[in-house]
C-alpha cells in the first residue's frame, strides 16, 4: 500500500531529523537494511543445507542400524546436526552480521538511546501540535 503525500513528507522529515541527530547510526541502519540482505539469505541457505544433511544422518542411522550399546549413535548425531542448523538459522545470522561490530557500537547505542528519547519526544510534540491545529 503506497504512502500518501502527507505520510511521505512525514517520513522524509523523520529521516532528515535522524540524519541530523546521529548520521553515523542512520548510515549504519541504512547500510544493514539494503546491503546486509545477502549474508542473511546465504546463512539461511547454509542452515537449510546443514539441516538436510542432519536429516539424512538421522534417517541413515535408523536404516543402517549403527548402534553403540543398543543406542542409535548415528541418528543422535543427525539430530544434533539438525538442532545446530536450527540454531544457526535462528541466531547465526544476527550474531554473525553484527557480532564483529558489537563492541564499537555499544557506546553509540547508548548515546543513540538518549538522543532517541529526545527525538521521539520532539516527534510527539510535533504530532500533538498538528493534531491541535487540525491538519
Amino acid at each position: 500500500m503506497p504512502l500518501s503525500e502527507h505520510e511521505q513528507r512525514m517520513l522524509e522529515q523523520i529521516e532528515s531529523a535522524l540524519y541530523a541527530e546521529d548520521p553515523k547510526f542512520a548510515s549504519h541502519v541504512r547500510g544493514r537494511r539494503f546491503g546486509g540482505g545477502g549474508s542473511v539469505s546465504r546463512r539461511r541457505i547454509q542452515a537449510a543445507s546443514v539441516f538436510v544433511i542432519g536429516l539424512g544422518l538421522l534417517i541413515g542411522g535408523l536404516v543402517a542400524n549403527v548402534t553403540v550399546s543398543g543406542f542409535p549413535i548415528l541418528s543422535l548425531i543427525g539430530f544434533l546436526v539438525m538442532f545446530a542448523a536450527g540454531l544457526m538459522a535462528l541466531w547465526g545470522f544476527t550474531s554473525g552480521s553484527s557480532g564483529s561490530q558489537s563492541s564499537p557500537s555499544t557506546g553509540s547505542a547508548r548515546s543513540g538511546r538518549r538522543s532517541g528519547r529526545k527525538f521521539s519526544e520532539r516527534m510527539e510534540d510535533r504530532f500533538n501540535r498538528r493534531f491541535e491545529r487540525g491538519e
